[in-house]
């Protein structure tokens, strides 16, 4: 027999005080933070009116030398240098994080010298500094050991130009942080894994290729697109090695019609321009080796 509680409506049922189940949940109003972002987007607004109707910026010499052929082949170089000082420099990074994590403690000692050398001297000395590496060693030789003949002799500064020297340079510095990089992301997968898989009978080369790189890819993507977008913006200063960059371009264009603050505009923008693909190039690679790892409620 069914008592009278059972027959009694829903809301008359619910203890005192309680909310029904059916009442609809209004978030609460934070004025605060609507406020302060309503300020934030004035200032930001504030701030591009302000560039953007500033007559010094001189956008119609902007828009003019924005795809001159000069500011495009000091684009092209800087692309050129760029790519190819990373990718040098993470395979060198390969090598030295793998000899900071073996057990040779000589392998492990010239990599930590290796990546302390480079991290603590700015670029700059370390490019004049190669730039002058004539004064050191006027010559390079290969002769053939105990005694033999002279197979190859040259002038250091008839071997390394600036464009060279620059690219000599970049690679060793992006070596060491390369290096940092790899060490850190094979250092976050957890060796209980590794020691699971060895314990199924794994081989090397499987628990490398399956286990290892695809959760040290998820630390190293982010670090590796930082040190790409850095590496980038770091090739400007090869432009005092006379090397035709895009900053260098830039300046023999102003140096001639003394438009300096619309040239410097221009590199700007194309150094944006650059940036931004790049970011987005990291974001899509980001969230492919994030897949099936999304912590803490974030989307």
């Amino acid at each position: 027999m069914a008592t009278s509680q059972h027959l009694l409506p829903a809301s008359a049922a619910a203890p005192p005080g309680a909310v029904p189940a059916d009442t609809p949940i209004v978030p609460r109003r934070r004025l605060g933070r609507a406020a302060s972002g309503l300020l934030v987007a004035l200032l930001a607004l504030a701030a591009v009116a302000s560039v953007a109707r500033n007559r010094a910026f001189q956008w119609d010499v902007v828009a003019q030398y924005f795809g001159s052929e000069a500011v495009l082949d000091g684009l092209a170089l800087t692309l050129w240098l760029t790519a190819l000082t990373v990718a040098a420099g993470f395979a060198l990074g390969t090598v030295l994080a793998v000899m900071r994590l073996s057990d040779n403690p000589v392998l492990r000692a010239v990599s930590w010298g290796y990546t302390w050398l480079f991290r603590s001297t700015p670029p700059l000395v370390q490019l004049l500094f190669f730039f002058n590496i004539g004064a050191l060693y006027p010559t390079v030789s290969l002769r053939v050991p105990f005694g033999g003949p002279e197979l190859l002799h040259a002038r250091t500064v008839n071997l390394l130009g600036p464009t060279l020297t620059a690219v000599i340079g970049l690679t060793l510095l992006e070596a060491a942080f390369a290096a940092e990089v790899v060490r850190g992301g094979v250092l976050s997968v957890d060796r209980g894994q590794l020691e699971a898989a060895r314990s199924l009978g794994l081989g090397r080369v499987r628990v490398l290729r399956r286990i290892v790189v695809p959760q040290a890819m998820r630390a190293i993507v982010p670090a590796a697109g930082n040190m790409l977008i850095g590496a980038l913006k770091g090739t400007s200063i090869v432009s005092v090695l006379a090397v035709h960059d895009l900053l260098y371009s830039v300046q023999l264009v102003y140096n001639q019609t003394y438009e300096i603050i619309p040239l410097l505009t221009v590199a700007t923008l194309w150094y944006l321009a650059v940036t931004a693909v790049l970011a987005v190039g990291q974001y899509y690679l980001e969230r492919h080796f994030g897949r099936g790892f999304r912590t803490g409620g974030a989307r």
